[in-house]
């Protein structure tokens, strides 16, 4: 009857780790699938800070040539959006064509950087400026 007991002791202690190790690895699974909706939601969260921060840039550039017209150049400015977000927003004039401006607007958060390119035309008689394009940048 002993050596049945011992038996009985090594079964139950094979199960005991067998069952603790099936709740360690479903411990583990939860942990990282909790982590990783964590850093997903978080990671949306800042693209969509960095698309409305490069969005604002290039308003402000068109707001900019329609403001100066066909003089307003630039090598690159910095416009703050909110939640302490800022784009650098470039605006070349006579491109892609003479009598067009594209306005490139960058903006970076935690990593994740959005660019939105616009390109807008003037009309030579009234001064009134078009959009041609707004496209994101890749």
């Amino acid at each position: 009857m002993h050596y049945y007991q011992s038996r009985n002791g090594q079964a139950f202690l094979a199960l005991t780790f067998f069952i603790g190790g099936i709740l360690a690895v479903a411990g583990i699974l939860i942990a990282f699938l909790t982590l990783s909706y964590v850093n997903t939601g978080y990671g949306v969260a800042e693209e969509f800070k960095a698309e409305a921060a490069a969005t604002a840039g290039a308003e402000d550039g068109v707001l900019q040539l329609d403001r100066a017209g066909t003089q307003f150049s630039s090598g690159g400015y910095t416009v703050s959006a909110a939640s302490s977000t800022t784009a650098t927003v470039t605006v070349t004039q006579g491109s892609p064509a003479s009598g067009q401006a594209t306005i490139l607007s960058v903006a970076t958060v935690s990593g994740h950087t959005k660019k939105i390119s616009v390109v807008v035309s003037e009309n030579a008689i009234t001064g009134q400026i078009s959009v041609v394009s707004w496209a994101d940048v890749q």
